[in-house]
């Protein structure tokens, strides 16, 4: 039994099927629907009930669709952030943590800053600030990798501790408001720290920053000399090296901007949603973020539907904790079940399974010549 289960391997294929590039992916989430169908019946309820309820909840109305794009904000923002680090196999883990920077910088300008600054001027200083937070949060495990040769995934993994908690320390201590009967949170920004809405519903500008985003990187990657030598530095550092190609600067820069994407997503949270800085700002965009790039394949317009659909399933997942009592916890189930199935997709669109002969026969057949 050994010797025939050797007989088989797995082989790279020199270039993904674009046929199956489409096919794999739509059936991997039909599956995972499938098998978070089963779960859902094992909960005692009817899998087809709890998905229209969601798909209802979701999409099923101007709220429902409001607060999907609403919830799809950051996790675009922070799906393209981490993407541009992953396309230089750069493991930004730390999409989290740069939010809470970038969320915190901005709070800093709205409240102390420019606290008097009309409109016109707080906002673009509010979306600088979140920015240059991300940014410098992003170079510190950055500059660690260039210089130093530390693992970025457990120094930006650690870092989000770090931020989180430096958070946590302000609105229960020297920001926390008077006038919050104890509550954890900044007193609320001025009128004219809040981002424009889409009124009557939360829609903010922070939508327009992720579209605006992911059109700028589509340039950046197709369209650039900078986007093709990321490219090549992701597959081949070695090679990219012998080219001259400047791999230091590269990864400071990429490390910034991945970090001034996720604290544009802290900002324009904190600036377009509460208008204030609380506990728990975040639950998880920047965990998800990695979701969200990975389902998208790292491509601008992929992050973008797959950001929607999350967002959806998020959304949903509140309307059936409401309606039907189920936990909300199912939305985050369906996200990691999808994810499984997606990355098992990702086998058959690059792999194939090749059956060798075993030494026996290929000694058979050589006797036989």
């Amino acid at each position: 039994m050994a010797d025939v289960l050797g007989r088989w391997r797995l082989e790279r294929l020199p270039s993904p099927s674009r046929l199956g590039a489409v096919l794999v992916p739509a059936a991997s989430i039909l599956l995972a629907l499938v098998a978070g169908g089963l779960i859902v019946a094992l909960a005692g309820q009817n899998p087809l009930a709890v998905y229209g309820a969601m798909l209802a909840g979701a999409l099923g109305s101007r709220n429902g669709l409001a607060e999907t794009l609403v919830k799809t904000t950051p996790l675009l923002l922070t799906g393209l952030g981490v993407a541009v680090a992953f396309r230089m196999r750069l493991w930004n883990i730390g999409g989290e943590g740069q939010f809470y920077l970038g969320a915190i910088v901005a709070t800093w300008i709205a409240l102390f800053g420019l606290p008097d600054a009309g409109g016109w001027a707080l906002v673009p200083a509010m979306i600088a600030a979140g920015l240059l937070g991300g940014a410098l949060w992003g170079l510190i495990p950055g500059a660690l990798r260039a210089y130093l040769g530390a693992n970025e995934t457990i120094v930006t993994l650690m870092l989000n501790y770090v931020a989180i908690l430096l958070a946590d320390w302000l609105v229960h201590g020297p920001w926390k408001d008077p006038q919050a009967f104890g509550f954890p949170g900044t007193p609320r920004f001025s009128s004219a720290a809040a981002l424009p809405a889409l009124a009557p519903t939360r829609v903010h500008l922070g939508l327009l920053f992720g579209v605006t985003a992911a059109a700028v990187l589509w340039v950046l990657f197709r369209r650039t000399r900078w986007g093709y030598e990321i490219g090549v530095m992701g597959e081949s550092d070695r090679a990219a090296r012998y080219a001259g190609m400047p791999t230091r600067r590269t990864i400071l820069l990429v490390m910034a901007l991945s970090g001034a994407l996720c604290g544009l997503a802290g900002m324009s949270e904190v600036a377009g949603i509460g208008q204030q800085l609380q506990r728990n700002l975040s639950p998880g965009y920047g965990y998800t973020a990695i979701i969200v790039a990975w389902v998208g394949r790292l491509h601008p317009g992929g992050i973008v539907v797959v950001a929607f659909v999350l967002a959806a399933l998020l959304v949903g997942g509140d309307q059936i904790q409401m309606s039907m009592g189920l936990p909300a916890a199912i939305a985050p189930m369906l996200q990691g079940i999808v994810l499984f199935f997606l990355l098992g997709g990702e086998l058959l669109t690059r792999y194939r399974l090749v059956r060798h002969p075993a030494p026996s026969d290929a000694a058979a057949t050589g006797a036989g010549t």
